[in-house]
């Protein structure tokens, strides 16, 4: 059984091989992950029964009302098991409880099983990034959904 927890520092040592096994030369290192906690980005952990990683994903606000999904990745062993669309939901239920109207995410162009993952929650082509990806020069397909922001509650409307 799969639960989500806050990504936290300790998490970085099991992200690393992940990011080795399914990004490669262009896999975050864990500076980067670092960079992200020290920003006080919105990050998941996916972790299995026995608590080991099993996928992660992190979530940027830009205020006052834009996000971008940083990344969404799960063991290659554990893919299509619903892990994915699980963090992305989780991410996107967190934007919309920030008040955020727009997320947007980068994509490789290559990547069709992950934009069919982001076209399922409403993202939609809206550019392209020429080599954003280092060191292959791999173009990004930029996506972006528009959020219903979370609804105040009545006693906030009516308060």
């Amino acid at each position: 059984m799969t639960r989500l927890s806050p990504f936290r520092w300790w998490h970085i040592s099991e992200a690393l091989p992940i990011e080795e096994d399914l990004f490669g030369a262009e896999r975050w290192s864990a500076g980067m992950f670092w960079n992200e906690l020290a920003n006080g980005h919105y990050y998941l952990a996916a972790l299995d029964s026995s608590d080991a990683l099993i996928g992660y994903a992190g979530l940027a606000v830009a205020p006052p009302d834009e996000a971008w999904v940083q990344n969404v990745a799960v063991r290659r062993d554990a893919q299509r098991s619903g892990i994915g669309r699980t963090l992305l939901t989780a991410l996107l239920a967190e934007a919309a409880r920030r008040r955020v109207r727009s997320v947007l995410l980068e994509v490789a162009v290559d990547n069709a099983p992950a934009q069919r993952l982001y076209a399922a929650y409403g993202f939609e082509p809206i550019g392209v990034r020429r080599g954003y990806y280092q060191p292959s020069n791999t173009d990004a397909l930029v996506m972006q959904a528009e959020l219903e922001p979370a609804r105040e509650s009545e006693q906030t409307k009516n308060g």
